[in-house]
């Protein structure tokens, strides 16, 4: 009896009718977006269960600190995803310390969670096309975007970091700003 219920609710919810009506309806994404987020919150009071949430999202934040300070020779050290105590009582999920920071590698490799949106904007516009439409694929779609989107917020330490050298600041922000000009 509970398989039969079971059945009957995945071909209700796997239905043709019912999926468009809900991947067509901004409402329920958003929905949907806002849910996940409030779980996410309500695991802040404890900080290995946050952690365990958290995972995946610090990992790809963590990895990009520390392939762009790799790359441009910040010389990363101690990358850790465990979490620990700030002094403020907050929680710090993970981090990447540098040995190199100078005014040329100190704006990327602390901006370097932003290169996420790519990865998130490559995701849907050239795979998510492949999914074959079920509800399932669906919540899956919109909790791994959550999480590439979530994480590609550079932290307040991050933004601390990038302002150590103002050369730096000016530097990428010229550069920028001549990229948006010849566009």
């Amino acid at each position: 009896m509970i398989a039969d219920a079971y059945y009957k609710f995945l071909g209700i919810i796997n239905s043709q009718e019912f999926l468009r009506s809900f991947f067509d309806n901004r409402f329920y994404l958003i929905l949907l977006v806002i849910l996940l987020l409030r779980i996410k919150y309500t695991t802040y009071k404890s900080m290995w269960l946050s952690a365990l949430v958290n995972i995946p999202g610090t990992i790809l934040h963590e990895f990009m600190h520390f392939f762009v300070g790799l790359v441009l020779n910040a010389r990363p050290c101690n990358f850790t995803v465990f979490p620990r105590r700030s002094n403020d009582g907050g929680y710090v999920m993970g981090s990447v310390c540098f040995r190199n920071v100078t005014f040329y590698n100190a704006v990327p490799a602390s901006m370097a969670p932003l290169m996420l949106l790519p990865i998130g904007f490559y995701i849907n516009r050239y795979l998510l096309p492949y999914l074959t439409p079920t509800f399932m694929n669906y919540i899956l779609y919109v909790l791994l975007q959550t999480v590439i989107i979530e994480n590609a917020v550079p932290s307040r330490a991050d933004f601390r970091v990038a302002g150590t050298h103002f050369s730096g600041v000016i530097l990428y922000g010229i550069v920028f700003l001549s990229l948006f000009l010849v566009i």
